[in-house]
């Protein structure tokens, strides 16, 4: 039976179990004590003093990090309370870059919501000596702005313990404290993986995506190019976010829409190249599976766990499939079969994807993703800057109506669009992969067993007369630990498939943000996945190789998958990389 706890939280009793905090029972009554360097699950130090609570000690306790105990009587919103939250902030904004108005952060920054809760209304209360922090700008991905940093350490948390890329961390002691990489380095010379999780996890501007919204202005406004763009399967499942729709509404409609009134000439979908990927990748694992192939495949459409893969374990790059990312091939295809179908040069064609990933801008310059002097992809932005255009253009985004994407590249199935999810490339590829292999129809194409947010998923697989072993990590920790357990032959499987960031693309790095208070409510990786799942299963065809238009591209243009002409256009290859430079 549980252990029950009871307590009085301002006057309020309140029974709770045992090792509860008292941040979270005075939430489970309704009382909302503020935080800064909390993060639900993940960052949980009383650093930042911001959450000090009254419980008759001989000093105030940090509630995030002090448990609950019998009789005890809580006061949370005193006089001296109130007055030593508001010095702690007023201390922090001491050495705070108080630019707001021009932050990325500004009105979605909780250090600027707290000082608004705790009436701060002179921001120089502390006025003295500033540090000033040269911003890192070097990243493809990433800007870090340590003028901007309270210290919380929750950009640490996420790089250490979601991602176990560990490339930053506190370094000096007292004031001249900063969080940055080992002698001081770049985000661009170290082992960072430009996933983003770090940003998702920051309260403030500390940490931003790089902007890359005025090159897409710049190329819309080029009347010698052809501006085509693609979207990611996640956005559409967080895009409304940021125009105050609920989480886990798909906004697919008002997406094509909103992209089209930006100028767009081509609204295409990346939905259609992830299905191109599982009729790629699915021939493959298949190829490897009855040829005696490197097994277990390893998918390759997350960047951020390709570029920890080549850094942290690159003895597994023999595993990774060799396909591109859906965007990548939907930009190869741009360039090569629908510029072709429209009698356009492609060199004067131009690709813009937006992605729920911060990972996807380096990945992009990567070189040997092109063919004839060509990149596939020309521009990445993130769905936060795509949210930022449709601001900037004065689109009223909530009462657009529903539009449809292009034809031609905008056609996609269901398997398609969870790829936005832990687990939704996988099943995805078992859908295709069970029909082809077997020539049957499935009765259910819903594979529950590698759906959920459980860090590490198995299952077995019974495809004809194999047993067919496959496993699915989100967050390269997780990711870590699965190949731990392969690489010392505790486990064997056929097939992996690895998301880079926690739950999949729907909580992506460059991802609308969610505020700790947000995260204490609810879990956006499952409200965002289900999102995805909803649209899957109202789609009219839900298994990739049965797209009209996929069978269409290898019937007129590349002939089957897997043949030379799609390893052209289509596959890729990866190198082992150093943890610093």
């Amino acid at each position: 039976m549980e252990n029950l706890v009871k307590l009085t939280i301002d006057g309020v009793s309140v029974e709770v179990p045992a090792g509860t905090t008292v941040l979270e029972a005075a939430r489970s009554v309704g009382i909302n004590i503020p935080t800064l360097c909390f993060l639900k699950d993940l960052n949980e130090i009383g650093a930042c003093r911001m959450c000090i609570v009254d419980t008759g000690a001989r000093a105030f306790g940090a509630a995030c990090v002090l448990p609950v105990a019998e009789g005890m009587n809580v006061k949370t919103n005193t006089p001296k309370l109130r007055a030593a939250r508001k010095t702690n902030l007023e201390l922090l904004l001491s050495n705070h870059d108080k630019k707001c108005l021009s932050c990325v952060r500004s009105q979605n920054c909780e250090l600027q919501q707290l000082c608004k809760d705790l009436g701060v209304d002179d921001v120089d209360h502390y006025k003295g000596k500033q540090n000033v922090y040269d911003i890192d700008e070097l990243s493809p991905s990433i800007v870090r702005d340590n003028n901007k940093c309270v210290l919380c350490r929750r950009c640490v948390a996420a790089c250490n313990l979601t991602q176990a890329v560990g490339v930053i961390g506190p370094v000096g002691r007292g004031f001249k404290t900063q969080i940055t990489s080992p002698w001081w380095q770049s985000l661009a010379d170290v082992g960072c993986i430009n996933c983003g999780q770090c940003i998702a996890a920051c309260p403030t501007g500390a940490l931003h995506e790089k902007d890359n919204t005025a090159n897409v202005w710049d190329l819309l406004n080029n009347p010698d190019v052809h501006v085509v763009v693609q979207p990611a399967p996640a956005v559409r499942a967080a895009l409304g976010e940021e125009f105050g729709i609920p989480m886990g509404t798909s906004v697919t409609g008002k997406l094509a829409a909103a992209l089209r009134r930006l100028g767009f000439e081509k609204v295409f979908d990346t939905d259609w190249g992830a299905d191109l990927t599982i009729m790629e990748e699915g021939t493959e694992f298949i190829g490897r599976l009855q040829s005696g192939g490197v097994l277990p495949m390893i998918t390759s459409c997350s960047p951020g766990w390709i570029k920890f893969c080549e850094t942290y374990y690159p003895d597994f790059i023999p595993n990774l499939s060799s396909c591109k990312s859906p965007h990548e091939m939907e930009g190869a295809m741009i360039k090569s079969y629908w510029a072709e179908k429209e009698g356009i040069d492609p060199k004067t064609v131009r690709v813009v994807s937006v992605m729920p990933c911060t990972a996807k801008k380096f990945e992009a310059k990567r070189p040997e993703l092109g063919h004839d002097g060509m990149q596939d992809v020309d521009e990445v932005i993130t769905t936060r800057e795509l949210a930022r255009m449709i601001k900037q253009a004065g689109i009223d985004f909530a009462n657009l109506p529903d539009e449809d994407f292009d034809p031609v590249l905008g056609e996609s199935t269901g398997a398609a669009v969870i790829f936005g999810a832990t687990g939704g490339v996988m099943e995805a590829a078992l859908r295709t992969v069970y029909e082809k292999v077997t020539g049957e129809t499935l009765a259910s194409v819903d594979f529950n067993a590698v759906r959920g947010i459980e860090g590490v998923k198995e299952a077995t697989i019974k495809v004809g007369d194999l047993d067919v072993n496959v496993a699915v990590a989100h967050g390269t920790a997780n990711a870590a630990r699965l190949l731990d357990s392969v690489r010392s032959g505790e486990k064997t499987y056929h097939f992996i498939e690895v998301m880079g960031c926690p739950g999949g693309c729907v909580t992506g790095g460059g991802q609308p943000i969610v505020s700790a208070q947000k995260r204490m409510e609810c879990d956006p990786k499952t409200l965002r996945a289900a999102a995805l799942y909803n649209e899957d299963a109202n789609k009219p065809q839900r298994k990739s190789h049965e797209n009209p238009s996929i069978q269409a591209l290898y019937d007129n243009y590349l002939g089957e998958p897997n043949s030379h002409k799609a390893h052209e256009l289509l596959h890729t290859h990866y190198e082992a990389r150093p943890k610093y430079k």
